[in-house]
């Protein structure tokens, strides 16, 4: 409301469960990754008694076209009506921008691209992996590789970074451009960085191992959308 920056968490109809559904991350990450943002750019960050805002916004709200920075974790689990796929690529086609993160494997991810294809024909709109070369990857730290971050439940329990083994050993970011060349939807997959954000508090060890890499991705990504 006051004109600055503020994420927006996307609420979603789950018709399925891989995790926690639309609350994964919720409400620490938001918080976490506007502070960091507010302390390491020149970003103003909304504000309200010293904390930073974020909001809760389903797609058929019409306070979706005041968010310019939603995020949904867990989107294996969504379910995407008509109604729903109509608003979000208008959402998207009129300049917003989406971030889905914390899906792992080939079945989330084929579950989520049958969901994504009601918003987006693949053949109109296809969905690109996107390398450290390209500069939503340089937007303010140069990153060399795609980091790949556990939840850290299962780093705590020894697993290692890889949550559902060989086959989601190699973390990815892939993206829809709009047809400027634009990123307008970014996915990163096989790899949970909003734990970075929301577990920072958690665990010296956890923090030094994984959000340093969390944040310069997430810094990275609100300052280019």
């Amino acid at each position: 409301p006051d004109g600055n920056f503020a994420v927006c968490r996307l609420v979603y109809t789950e018709v399925r469960r891989y995790g926690q559904g639309w609350r994964t991350d919720y409400p620490l990450g938001e918080r976490n990754l506007s502070v960091r943002v507010g302390e390491l750019t020149k970003t103003r960050v909304s504000q309200r008694g010293g904390e930073p805002n974020h909001y809760l916004v389903r797609l058929t709200d019409p306070q979706l076209f005041s968010c310019p920075f939603l995020m949904a974790g867990d989107v294996g689990s969504m379910g995407i009506s008509a109604t729903d796929a109509v608003q979000l690529r208008e959402y998207l086609l009129k300049g917003g921008f989406l971030w889905t993160d914390d899906h792992w494997g080939s079945e989330e991810w084929e579950v989520w691209t049958r969901e994504l294809a009601k918003v987006f024909d693949p053949r109109e709109f296809p969905i690109e992996e996107v390398t450290p070369a390209d500069p939503i990857f340089q937007s303010q730290f140069v990153m060399s590789a795609m980091p790949q971050i556990p939840n850290i439940g299962f780093w705590r329990r020894g697993g290692g970074t890889s949550e559902q083994g060989a086959d989601s050993a190699v973390p990815h970011f892939k993206a829809v451009r709009d047809r400027q060349g634009r990123i307008m939807l970014a996915m990163t997959h096989n790899t949970d960085i909003a734990d970075a954000f929301e577990r920072e508090g958690d665990d010296p060890e956890f923090f030094a191992q994984f959000a340093p890499n969390g944040y310069a991705l997430g810094i990275n990504v609100v300052l280019y959308a």
